[in-house]
């Protein structure tokens, strides 16, 4: 499983397609067995997407995220999780692995 988590500065960001970098995280049974953070393409509608599911991203969670962008993740069978409201992405992801993440209210209002 990969999962990836828009960030900026380092932390969780606010909007989805304003982040600096991806912090990609793969996970094998239960536990991340390498993270790395990579910068997006330009971004333009849709190119996210299909960016995160060619590097078999399985999972995306994030601050606040567009419906286009939640109906495409959703269409390449990925997860979403939005409204999260923790800044630090490893702690994002061991709540994540351990069944405790609920999305929030979404912090992207298009």
């Amino acid at each position: 499983m990969k999962i990836a988590i828009p960030l900026t500065g380092g932390k969780l960001s606010a909007h989805f397609g304003h982040c600096e970098e991806f912090g990609i995280y793969e996970v094998d049974n239960g536990k991340v067995m390498k993270s790395e953070k990579l910068p997006p393409p330009a971004h333009e509608p849709g190119v996210f997407p299909r960016w995160l599911h060619e590097m078999g991203v399985t999972v995306v969670i994030g601050g606040g995220m567009g419906n286009r962008a939640q109906s495409l993740f959703h269409q390449n069978c990925i997860d979403v999780y939005y409204g999260v409201l923790m800044p630090d992405p490893e702690e994002i992801v061991k709540t994540y692995l351990a069944g405790d993440l609920e999305s929030g209210v979404n912090l992207c209002d298009h």
